[in-house]
């Protein structure tokens, strides 16, 4: 990898983390439903899929997650495995929704926030072996729609800042 594009996904990875970290600081709903996030960070996880490749993303998700996880919340702590299983999921379904389908980069963004949370609900339900918290599913999703419109259009933009021209492919 050359150095400039090391240095560009360097930047991005901890501009990622950043926001990540600054968002759990910001309360939704009271803690009505825990862990309810607008999901910032994945603004730049999109914007990599879309501007370098779903490997440079995907590493990028994946050290995000491990990065938070030393930093905040504990690695391999049970908001680690929710987060590492959510990032998963979403970073390979709006990789495949984004070569296989027409869908525009806010439609695979909101694939992602549902597929996040997805992936979040079924690590739950793996580790605290409770099938009634597929429950908070519709809540989740409730939210997790305007959040992917959100995250995508953000990443859009930016996308259209920078120059990028791969918007559709």
């Amino acid at each position: 990898m050359e150095i400039k594009k090391f240095t560009r996904l360097s930047m991005l990875l901890a501009l990622s983390v950043v926001l990540n970290i600054v968002e759990s600081f910001i309360p939704f709903f009271s803690g009505t439903i825990p862990g309810l996030k607008i999901g910032l960070a994945n603004t730049v996880i999109l914007f990599v899929l879309y501007a370098y490749s779903f490997k440079d993303a995907f590493s990028l998700s994946l050290l995000r997650v491990i990065l938070v996880g030393i930093l905040r919340t504990g690695l391999f702590s049970i908001t680690f495995f929710f987060s590492l299983s959510g990032a998963i999921l979403s970073i390979i379904t709006m990789y495949l929704f984004k070569k296989f389908t027409k869908l525009s980069i806010i439609g695979i963004s909101i694939i992602g926030s549902i597929m996040h949370s997805i992936g979040q609900i079924l690590m739950a339900v793996l580790l605290v072996q409770n099938i009634n918290i597929v429950y908070y599913l519709p809540w989740i999703l409730l939210f997790a729609i305007p959040s992917g419109i959100l995250v995508g259009f953000i990443s859009k933009e930016l996308l259209k800042y920078f120059g990028v021209k791969s918007l559709d492919k």
